[in-house]
């Protein structure tokens, strides 16, 4: 593809991701997407043929950053569960801060609307995190009788969840102290010695210094908004 071409797709991609967050899949409109791209309509259908094709595209944009995410986290010698834990904060903080990660959301949530199947990377999360606490349970750090694929299932549902519904909860707390509380309760049941603290100080440790960056400069960051 050439580099204007790849460069109007991204242009369109982001323009309609601000849109769905903003209006949802069936609020926004082929003409909306042209105007606030200042990309003709004919570029749009010649690019993604539709506005469902273009919301499948936010989505799969959205969760192609899962392996590039998980990535960082590959190295060996990091403890699982510390592995875990950043990471979840990276996924959190791109659901939190990314236009097409919140659009991906959104869609997700309203893929009903949509009259195609929408993909999701809820299996892949479920099976990673199976894996990490698996080996964690090998290190002797998981609690007896915790079994990896079924708590991991759990964790992903109340991560996603929790991601998805902080900015509906009273108060005025961000998403990064609501993730720590969450994690909080959590490892105090997954850790054969629960240190909840220590670990998620140890975790956030590992967060890669551009991502955590991000963070102090968005001190008031908005969590997910529908």
């Amino acid at each position: 593809m050439q580099d204007r071409a790849r460069a109007t797709r991204r242009v369109l991609l982001e323009s309609a991701a601000h849109l769905f967050v903003e209006r949802g899949y069936l609020g926004t409109s082929v003409n909306d997407i042209s105007d606030h791209s200042g990309k003709t309509t004919g570029a749009i259908y010649f690019h993604y043929s539709s506005k469902e094709k273009l919301a499948l595209a936010v989505v799969r944009e959205q969760f192609a950053t899962w392996p590039q995410l998980a990535g960082t986290y590959a190295a060996p010698g990091i403890p699982p569960l510390e592995k875990l834990v950043a990471l979840s904060f990276r996924v959190a903080q791109s659901l939190s801060e990314d236009v097409v990660a919140r659009a991906g959301a959104r869609l997700w949530a309203e893929r009903r609307t949509i009259g195609a199947p929408v993909p999701t990377p809820f299996g892949a999360w479920a099976l990673a995190c199976a894996r990490l606490l698996a080996q964690a349970r090998t290190r002797g750090e998981l609690a007896n009788g915790v079994e990896p694929s079924a708590a991991a299932v759990a964790l992903v549902c109340g991560f996603y969840g929790h991601c998805t519904l902080t900015d509906e909860m009273p108060g005025r707390r961000g998403w990064t102290e609501r993730l720590e509380q969450w994690w909080r309760m959590a490892l105090t049941s997954l850790q054969a010695d629960p240190d909840p603290a220590g670990l998620l100080a140890r975790a956030r440790a590992r967060i890669p210094a551009q991502a955590e960056a991000s963070r102090a400069g968005r001190a008031v960051a908005s969590p997910l908004r529908r």
